[in-house]
């Protein structure tokens, strides 16, 4: 017998879904031999995952609470993703976003009316994580370097300048010595739904901002540009793309996104700046997976964000009821991972079978 892998020539919609739904099955599976080999029914575990997410009121609002930044930055990775740019520094650039955010409220936050402030906070972290997101694009075209690496090293350096921040020059005077900035002022503090965390302008936002992208991606030619130097990057250079601009652009656009939920965690949750894993429960890694089961088409973030944030929500749940360790949940989400990235692979591959001289395919 001979195994052949051998490229695709077409893949379907149909075909596409279909592994994607494999995919997503065989990482559950393979989540449930971890689950038996600790012990626990995995029936039980994952039953109690969603249960605990979207089998409550409680839970359903949680879930949409914590898929609102999964659903900006899942979206805004997924631009990123298109053009094989592999952006792994959505949580430094939440942290930027919110730092700019946190500038704007806390100097010119008291002297402006509601109505000014909230978008010029918004505007003022997407600037922030959009000038954080460009640094690896123009290091990657101009010098070479791989933007995994940069992009990764720069959570590091944004997570301590964040430490620095609340520990030195903004360690707020009403805070008794602890490690935060002053509160925001109320006007930029955002309005939440009846018995809630969800602020429906962060929700609208989150909704609106993915449909945006979703078009830009597959109905503009910026997005055009993306998706050819995302398939071809010679072919992109022949075809007269400007390789540096557009790198430079969509990786902008990625990061603005992650800052942008970096100030909605802030004017809505925190309201005020703290150490970084307070502010983000590792949404800027989890985007990531958000991206991917999207299939890297923005607007699908608004679905695969959901889904992820249940499973964040439930995780916390199954901690509580079941005793499960707080990493059950990095575990669910890096085992769909890995399978969602071999699903790719049979996307754009077909196996083929050798018996003799009988082939199966």
């Amino acid at each position: 017998m001979q195994i052949d892998l051998l490229p695709r020539e077409k893949s379907t919609a149909g075909l596409n879904l279909l592994i994607l739904l494999g995919s997503l099955l065989t990482g559950l599976l393979a989540v449930s031999v971890i689950f038996a080999i600790n012990g626990v029914n995995p029936a039980v575990a994952i039953f109690a995952i969603f249960k605990g997410s979207f089998g409550s009121w409680y839970g359903i609002k949680e879930t949409i609470t914590k898929a609102i930044p999964l659903i900006l930055i899942g979206s805004g990775l997924a631009v990123a993703f298109k053009a094989k740019f592999w952006n792994i520094g959505a949580e430094s650039q939440l942290l930027v976003g919110a730092i700019f955010a946190t500038w704007m409220g806390l100097t010119v936050g008291p002297h402006l009316p509601a109505v000014l402030l909230v978008p010029l906070m918004f505007v003022s972290a997407f600037i922030g994580g959009a000038l954080w997101g460009m640094v690896p694009a123009v290091l990657k075209v101009r010098f070479g370097i791989n933007e995994v690496i940069s992009t990764l090293m720069l959570n590091y350096i944004a997570a301590e300048f964040v430490k620095y921040l609340v520990v030195g020059p903004w360690k707020g005077k009403t805070k008794g010595g602890y490690p935060y900035t002053d509160d925001l002022p109320a006007q930029a503090i955002l309005k939440h739904l009846h018995y809630t965390r969800i602020s429906p302008i962060l929700l609208v936002l989150a909704v609106i901002a993915a449909l945006i992208l979703g078009w830009m991606v597959y109905r503009s030619r910026f997005g055009y540009e993306i998706r050819v130097i995302g398939e071809n990057t010679h072919a992109a250079r022949y075809a007269g793309i400007n390789f540096f601009r557009t790198s430079v652009l969509l990786m902008a656009v990625s990061g603005g996104m992650a800052g942008l939920a970096g100030a909605g965690e802030l004017m809505s949750i925190h309201h005020y700046l703290s150490y970084p894993e307070t502010l983000s429960a590792g949404y800027g890694f989890t985007a990531i997976i958000v991206a991917w089961l999207a299939r890297l088409n923005p607007a699908f973030t608004i679905v695969s964000g959901l889904f992820f944030a249940g499973i964040i929500v439930g995780g916390d749940a199954i901690q509580i009821s079941m005793g499960m360790p707080a990493a059950t949940v990095n575990v669910f989400n890096g085992m769909i991972l890995i399978f969602l990235i071999m699903g790719d692979f049979f996307i754009s591959h077909r196996v083929r079978i050798r018996f003799g001289s009988t082939v199966h395919a």
